[in-house]
């Protein structure tokens, strides 16, 4: 309503129509960009038990080896995906189970893409397990995205491949397995949030 207003006032009030041209046309920039993220296509989960969904659109910027001392409680492997404000931003669940552990983390707005972001940002923590075998994916603002979206509570169902939640406007998911996990991605690779297949389990 506010960029509508403003578009008016542009387009009626200033006479010299190089710049009511330019700021009507950032408007309409600004008023597309907006709707593109906030888009929700429907996705096609692959009928695959034993397999870890990505939970977000994006790239992958991180594959590494760490210690989960929050919910798996040792050796894991993490696969982080970053998304921009280009990408569907709506999340979704990586395994079908049960949702075991949830926390908010108040934090900085250090960009997404750095690795202190994981440990240092606002961030949601949320754990699931599938018959013994444990997955942590962590929601991370960004220097952008101020708002994480995740209406979650410890004992629901979670189920591969439905919708959870979304950061708004640019962040980082990280996706934290059992180091036995065999995982499928490599880096730089695009991913898509409910279909993109990052790792198997037995």
């Amino acid at each position: 309503m506010l960029l509508f207003i403003v578009g008016c006032l542009s387009w009626y009030g200033i006479g010299h129509d190089i710049v009511r041209y330019s700021i009507v046309s950032v408007i309409i920039v600004i008023i597309c960009l907006v709707i593109n993220f906030f888009r929700d296509p429907d996705r096609t989960t692959p009928n695959d038990e034993r397999s870890v969904i990505s939970p977000a659109d994006g790239k992958i910027v991180i594959i590494k080896d760490v210690v989960d001392n929050e919910y798996l409680k040792g050796d894991a492997i993490q696969v982080s995906i970053f998304m921009s404000p280009l990408n569907v931003h709506v999340n979704r669940f990586p395994i079908t189970g049960t949702v075991e552990f949830f926390q908010h983390v108040q934090g900085e707005y250090i960009v997404a893409f750095d690795e202190k972001s994981s440990e240092r940002n606002e961030r949601t923590l949320i754990g699931v397990q599938d018959e013994g075998y444990k997955v942590l994916f962590k929601q991370i603002a960004g220097a952008v995205a101020r708002r994480i979206v995740a209406p979650i509570s410890v004992g629901q169902k979670a189920v591969r491949g439905e919708r959870f939640g979304m950061i708004k406007f640019g962040s980082r998911v990280d996706v934290l397995m059992p180091r036995s996990s065999h995982i499928n991605v490599q880096l730089n690779d695009r991913v898509v949030a409910g279909e993109t297949i990052i790792a198997t389990y037995s």
